[in-house]
């Protein structure tokens, strides 16, 4: 067993990004019109809509985004990294995609220029601000 209080399980860690990426998919859903989780009757059936859109959310991002982002060097440099927010947009456009085409429930955002692009900036945002907050808690003491 390891004794640093900051390793976290793989499963557990796993379960706590899921969750994390999915509140903050709730709030700019919240924050950004244009922006809203389609389906879902009963209040345990919304959570976990936003679970699942949160863990494709991720499986975009672990997939796909990397090779956008090698694809994308010229542009990087180009732009001197403000790429980065178009190519957010772009994850969470696919995953919008990939949960309207594929189901009736899920992230739908309305249009890529201005809605997505603000979607990504405020996610990346809360993002950051859940990160610290639970960075800042030692694993001992999360309830």
């Amino acid at each position: 067993m390891n004794a640093d209080p900051h390793v976290k399980i793989n499963g557990m860690g796993f379960l706590l990004r899921t969750v994390l990426t999915g509140l903050a998919l709730w709030v700019v859903t919240l924050i950004v019109p244009g922006v809203y989780f389609v389906g879902g009757q009963e209040t345990w059936q919304k959570v976990g809509i936003v679970l699942v859109v949160a863990v494709i959310f991720g499986v975009v991002n672990a997939i796909i985004k990397p090779i956008v982002q090698i694809v994308a060097i010229p542009l990087y440099i180009l732009t001197l990294g403000l790429v980065h927010v178009a190519i957010n947009a772009l994850m969470l456009w696919i995953t919008s995609w990939i949960t309207r085409n594929t189901t009736h429930w899920g992230l739908d955002i309305d249009q890529f220029w201005w809605t997505a692009i603000w979607a990504a900036i405020v996610l990346s945002l809360v993002s950051w601000a859940l990160s610290v907050l639970i960075r800042d808690t030692p694993v001992g003491t999360r309830s």
